[in-house]
């Protein structure tokens, strides 16, 4: 049997495929999970591969771009399959954006956590990803084929960054039941986008159209500044971008780190909208000022919190507190001294109730 070219293999992976294991290829739309789709659906056509296959997308909402879900449907129809559209139950990722601010106000008035925290995901904590794609996914894959063994298919490259060039072509959940699978882990773009042309197929036009070199989230916290530019300026972007920086402004946290999404256009925005920009940023500074005059030992840490604090650093809590609720315009409680105090020994309180043999020394 003729391999199709490049593609990464292993045993396991051969042996699924040739007990007829269902397959189910992940697609965003994007060029590489095209990719990962072509190269896959040669691969079990030439082993004969007699179990189901499925095409499914997780729908993100409002921050997906319009061609994104026409693009994975003809992909489906060139195939001859029918597309599989999954979502989160509480909604999309902006509405998760959101919701996490509301939680973080929401924490720090109830001093159920000493510092305010960032709405938007980031690299190094991607719930956009696990939240929004891998757990709808996942979880739909196991009630589709409920005690399965399950070969799930990305379009991971090892191209795209250092830390996925360090990835191997395959992994397993921790349960054992769903393999995943990256076929085009060792493609370069070139070869990508020549698989895509060679099936008589179009990539998304944000490549060719809009100038991005990758497809995912219109404004994705993984893009480059020149990737955010070309989002900026299309038309559909625009209710996106005001709801995004709002947020911004609402929560005083740039989109990308010390990266501001309404920096990146400002021509797109109105004058208020600027100025409020403007000021969301002073407020930024002044709070990571307040913030720093907390000592490392005060931070939000797991199992927070393991003590009492001091008397000193208790006059510390509470002059930030006071200074970032007058700030945000927050209705916090346990704004003095001994309200932080007794605020600290409540929440022991309820841990010991929890594990009263670790608080046994409190």
């Amino acid at each position: 049997m003729e391999i199709p070219h490049n593609i990464s293999l292993t045993p396991e992976i051969e042996g699924l495929v040739a007990s007829g294991s269902p397959v189910a290829i992940g697609v965003s739309g994007g060029k590489d999970s095209q990719a990962a789709a072509l190269a896959t659906f040669s691969y079990l056509d030439r082993a004969q591969h007699s179990g189901p296959r499925i095409l499914i997308h997780a729908d993100l909402g409002s921050v997906e771009w319009s061609d994104s879900l026409r693009i994975c449907k003809e992909l489906a129809t060139h195939f001859g399959r029918d597309l599989v559209v999954v979502r989160r139950k509480a909604g999309g990722l902006m509405e998760r954006w959101k919701s996490r601010w509301l939680s973080s106000k929401t924490r720090y008035e109830s001093l159920s956590t000493v510092t305010l925290v960032p709405c938007w995901s980031t690299p190094a904590m991607r719930f956009c990803t696990s939240e929004q794609k891998t757990h709808v996914i996942m979880a739909d894959l196991k009630r589709r084929f409920k005690g399965q063994k399950i070969i799930n298919v990305t379009g991971v490259r090892r191209e795209e960054s250092a830390a996925r060039s360090r990835m191997p072509p395959t992994s397993t959940d921790t349960a054992g039941q769903i393999i995943t699978w990256r076929p085009i882990i060792d493609h370069t773009v070139d070869e990508v986008f020549g698989a895509i042309h060679d099936a008589g197929l179009l990539p998304h036009p944000a490549y060719r159209e809009f100038g991005m070199s990758r497809v995912s989230c219109r404004f994705c916290i993984m893009s480059n500044l020149a990737d955010l530019q070309a989002a900026a300026l299309q038309p559909e972007s625009q209710g996106l971008l005001q709801e995004m920086v709002d947020l911004e402004i609402e929560s005083s946290f740039a989109f990308q780190g010390s990266r501001w999404l309404g920096d990146i256009a400002p021509e797109k925005l109105s004058s208020s909208t600027r100025h409020r920009l403007k000021q969301a940023q002073e407020r930024a500074i002044k709070r990571k000022s307040v913030e720093a005059t907390l000592t490392k030992a005060m931070l939000f840490t797991k199992g927070w919190p393991e003590r009492m604090l001091t008397d000193d650093e208790a006059a510390l809590l509470c002059n930030a507190r006071n200074q970032i609720s007058k700030m945000y315009g927050f209705a916090s409680d346990h704004l003095t001294v001994s309200g932080i105090q007794h605020r600290y020994a409540e929440l022991l309180a309820e841990k010991s109730e929890k594990n009263p043999k670790q608080m046994e020394f409190w």
